[in-house]
């Protein structure tokens, strides 16, 4: 396993497994349990330290029901045991706040983190909850209106970090989204942990400008299909290693 080190200590890598995409868009994305636990052993011997994986039913759907997220969950934990594991608690599975509340209530085998999306409904009823039944939150903003609600919020002491994740195209564009999104916590006096990732190409551009701010950064098939040269990635592990070498080489010029 590979050790990711900066001039203060260890640099946190998360990998995200799978999220949305669907196999027409990548061949090698995870679904099943099984599948999930050899990408998440994997993207830990590439230089990964946390994990954040989506449940999928026997059907393929992603879900939020209890049944396949307690599956998941232990196939990861009895491939990669002691890593943490932050499973999704996305409206985007499912978008009534009632019903996602209901589903989520009903989880027997609970993961490390979720992250909680600012900007969804319900989600700060739905992070009260889980943080009385012991889990952390990983506060995901993916734009600027979702960094003023979490402000107003006034729950950033109790989350485990902040996933800044703009969602653009342009890796320019990205970076000027995050740059924003840091700005309105800063400006709040929030110096939470930061996590930062982005989507397809632009996620790289998103990674070395947190990485020169000194944050933590997540890759994976769930922000990005590709390397940082534009070629397609084989799996998680390759994505991870890729980061790997952009942390190493990022603190070797900082030196």
């Amino acid at each position: 396993m590979h050790k990711v080190l900066s001039q203060d200590g260890a640099t946190l890598l998360s990998v995200a497994l799978n999220g949305s995409r669907s196999t027409t868009e990548h061949p090698g994305i995870p679904h099943s349990p099984e599948e999930l636990a050899k990408e998440a052993h994997a993207s830990m011997q590439a230089g990964a330290q946390i994990v954040h994986l989506h449940a999928f039913d026997p059907s393929g759907a992603e879900t939020l029901a209890g049944e396949p997220c307690a599956a998941a969950l232990r196939a990861v934990r009895a491939a990669c045991p002691g890593v943490p594991i932050s499973l999704t608690t996305s409206a985007g599975i499912e978008p009534d706040p009632g019903r996602r509340h209901q589903l989520i209530a009903a989880w027997t085998e609970l993961p490390d983190l979720v992250t909680a999306n600012q900007g969804e409904a319900g989600i700060l009823e739905l992070c009260e909850h889980l943080l009385q039944r012991g889990v952390g939150i990983e506060a995901g903003l993916l734009c600027l209106a979702d960094a003023h609600a979490f402000v107003r919020a006034g729950i950033a002491e109790r989350c485990a970090r902040i996933l800044i994740e703009p969602l653009d195209a342009d890796p320019a564009d990205a970076v000027a989204h995050a740059a924003a999104i840091e700005e309105v916590l800063s400006a709040a006096g929030i110096r939470l942990k930061q996590m930062h990732h982005g989507d397809g190409l632009a996620s790289w551009a998103v990674c070395e400008w947190a990485l020169a701010r000194k944050h933590g950064i997540r890759t994976g098939l769930e922000d990005t299909t590709v390397l940082p040269n534009g070629r397609p990635a084989v799996d998680n592990a390759e994505l991870v290693g890729a980061a790997v070498a952009m942390i190493r080489t990022h603190y070797a010029i900082g030196r």
